[in-house]
């Protein structure tokens, strides 16, 4: 398509933040003034000078340094990078911004209660909250976890741990006890905040059996206190209720405690793919400063405006949105199916509380597209984001059969390992349908063929070749950084490999095809494919299996679990057995959507699963001449798969 399909409206182009900020460049930094209205040639730009870029970010966008630093970047490569050193901050002391009125944070359920809490509110409770931790003992980079659905809660919690410099990690409390351990039970925390279950679906889940589990299976934690998420739920034991811990923090001001630039924020976790997960361990300023440029270049955010993405505590976008509070903007919650009862479910929410910046996923906008149901008007909404997975053409069209071109769409790439986007939209890039607008301002974004050499028009390896403040800090329980190498520097010496399978076009435009290694990504939501196998390999009817997670080109993603049966192998109940196994010791997201018998497992010649190069031979690769043929003992194993993605033409 040589034109693209929806364009900026001038005078939004005028008068974006976006343009501001290069104008402002201009005069104080030296940018060409061309680019002021040309979004490829300030990329260029923040990546060329990334001093002046990201300290003008600082600047202008007003990140709130206590200290100032000595210096923007200094360091050797992607790696080794040091920002902002001297500098002093903290996340949690954007919060003031708020009108003390405004509200902060509105919850609704999915039987329509809902619940506002004002910036006066939630700066007393996430001061109170704060001061409840330390009279625990709880100081400076001390842990406290959270095991919760989406509510407001789990954001005092968070910015009450923020704020005195102890760090904050958390599971959703549709995990089970097992799974969630396997993260948060890295952590040694002292303080565990639990829900007591939530509704979805029209189901209710209690979850008041499977804390307590959770809690046994974390020995440091020494106080747990319980947020009633679920009503009329017992007690959990020797703990202390979410309104008696406020009660005893007390009224007083908010404050929060300047810690250095790289100080730990939180930790998220990698979705487990060889082993248990690992922590990714964020800082107080690199997280704010993405933060301020995702939100407040790349969506125009600003103070006063709604924000609502769906989302849970599992994944990224929680963090991204509570962060939204760093603009003294509302944010609002949901927390249910996103389809229940019906596929208007998330744009009567839009509508009814006026949202400006809406978030989702391809499959909850192909699903309403389908369904026919009738949208409301959404008056207030100007921009709609859309990540988890590649969005296809059809979704932008029936985006623009609904609202016209008074709503963009704005495809979203990114990763819990920077907590940010690298590809995604702005208010002044041009849309074309199925594809990425543009690489995020500040990132140094290429496309690499197998042997290293950047690429345009072509398939292959997304990599960075510059270093950004929210890259990691580290990761947890990683003193030598070799787990931090391996994970993104082990194939490109020096440069930062994300594994996702791309196409940087010549226009600046990137198509995305996929992940490249063996992390599953469904929904939005990354899983391990390691808790899948924990599960599914200690049933007796099972002697191995490889699961893979396929982006169809309808905008599906197809997570089949492909399985070698034993000797005990049951018809008609084995694959009941593997669904409620995975259920179990994991999480329903687990669940794949189809159980297919094999005769072997390829692995390497190490012993590795062989998970990439299978789903490229599903996708119709050939075996050979991916190398795959070369690193194996079992060739018959790789032409079976092969054969069986030629039957598969949903795929291609």
């Amino acid at each position: 398509m040589s034109q693209p399909q929806w364009t900026p409206d001038p005078q939004v182009l005028e008068q974006s933040q976006i343009t501001a900020l290069a104008r402002w460049f201009v005069e104080h930094k030296g940018l060409d003034p061309d680019a002021v209205n040309d979004y490829g040639l300030f990329q260029q730009w923040s990546v060329a000078e990334p001093e002046h870029f990201w300290g003008g970010v600082a600047e202008f966008l007003e990140a709130g340094f206590v200290t100032p630093p000595r210096s923007v970047l200094s360091g050797s490569g992607v790696r080794d990078a040091v920002w902002f050193e001297g500098a002093t901050l903290n996340f949690a002391d954007r919060l003031r911004i708020g009108a003390d009125d405004r509200p902060a944070v509105i919850v609704e359920y999915e039987d329509e209660r809902s619940e506002t809490h004002t910036y006066q509110q939630l700066r007393a409770d996430v001061a109170a909250l704060a001061r409840y931790l330390r009279e625990l003992g709880v100081e400076a980079e001390d842990r406290v976890i959270g095991y919760l659905p989406n509510c407001y809660e789990g954001i005092v919690a968070f910015y009450a741990t923020a704020s005195i410099g102890a760090i904050w990690s958390q599971t959703g409390i549709d995990y089970n006890a097992p799974a969630a351990a396997d993260r948060l039970g890295q952590l040694d925390a002292k303080v565990l905040v639990t829900g007591t279950g939530y509704v979805f679906r029209g189901n209710t889940f209690d979850r008041t059996s499977e804390a307590e589990a959770l809690r046994s299976l974390l020995g440091s934690v020494e106080h747990t206190v319980v947020v009633p998420t679920l009503p009329s739920t017992p007690a959990l034991s020797s703990s202390v209720s979410w309104d008696d811990a406020i009660a005893a923090g007390g009224d007083g001001p908010f404050e929060t405690v300047p810690v250095p630039f790289d100080h730990p924020l939180w930790v998220l976790f990698t979705s487990g793919t060889t082993g248990k997960p690992k922590g990714i361990v964020h800082g107080h300023g690199g997280v704010l400063l993405e933060q301020l440029k995702s939100l407040g270049l790349h969506s125009d955010f600003r103070p006063g405006e709604t924000f609502f993405w769906y989302t849970t505590p599992n994944w990224m976008m929680w963090n991204i949105q509570v962060s939204s509070l760093l603009f003294g903007a509302t944010a609002v919650l949901y927390v249910g199916d996103p389809l229940y009862p019906s596929a208007a479910r998330l744009w009567e929410l839009v509508d009814r509380h006026r949202v400006n910046v809406f978030g989702t996923s391809p499959g909850q906008i192909l699903a309403t597209a389908a369904s026919q149901v009738e949208i409301p008007a959404c008056e207030s909404l100007r921009l709609i984001s859309s990540t988890g997975s590649p969005l296809p053409a059809a979704a932008n069209q029936w985006i623009r059969s609904v609202f016209g071109d008074r709503v963009p769409i704005s495809s979203v790439s990114g990763g819990t390992d920077v907590v940010g986007g690298f590809v995604g939209g702005s208010p002044i890039s041009p849309v074309w349908d199925g594809e990425i607008s543009a690489r995020t301002l500040g990132v140094a974004l290429e496309v690499w063929d197998d042997d290293g050499n950047p690429v345009v028009d072509q398939e292959g390896e997304m990599v960075i070749t510059q270093p950004m403040p929210s890259m990691p800090v580290k990761f947890w329980d990683d003193a030598d950084g070799s787990r931090y190498h391996d994970a993104y520097f082990s194939t490109y010496d020096g440069v930062w490999r994300q594994g996702d399978w791309i196409t940087l076009t010549s226009r600046g435009t990137v198509i995305m095809h996929g992940r490249s290694d063996a992390t599953l990504n469904r929904r939005g939501i990354r899983l391990g494919s390691a808790e899948i196998y924990d599960a599914v390999e200690a049933l007796p009817d099972v002697l191995d299996s490889l699961v893979v997670g396929i982006d169809r080109p309808n905008g599906d993603y197809w997570m089949p679990i492909f399985v070698v049966p034993s000797e005990q192998w049951d018809e008609g109940a084995s694959a009941d057995r593997i669904t409620q196994a995975i259920a179990s010791r994991a999480s329903k997201h687990h669940v794949p959507d189809e159980i297919i018998l094999t005769p072997a497992v390829p692995r390497t010649r190490t012993g590795k699963k062989m998970e990439v190069p299978i789903k490229r031979i599903l996708l119709g690769a050939d075996p050979a001449a991916i190398g795959s043929i070369d690193s194996t003992d079992q060739p018959e194993a790789l032409r079976w798969f092969e054969d069986y993605g030629k039957t598969r033409t949903d795929l291609v």
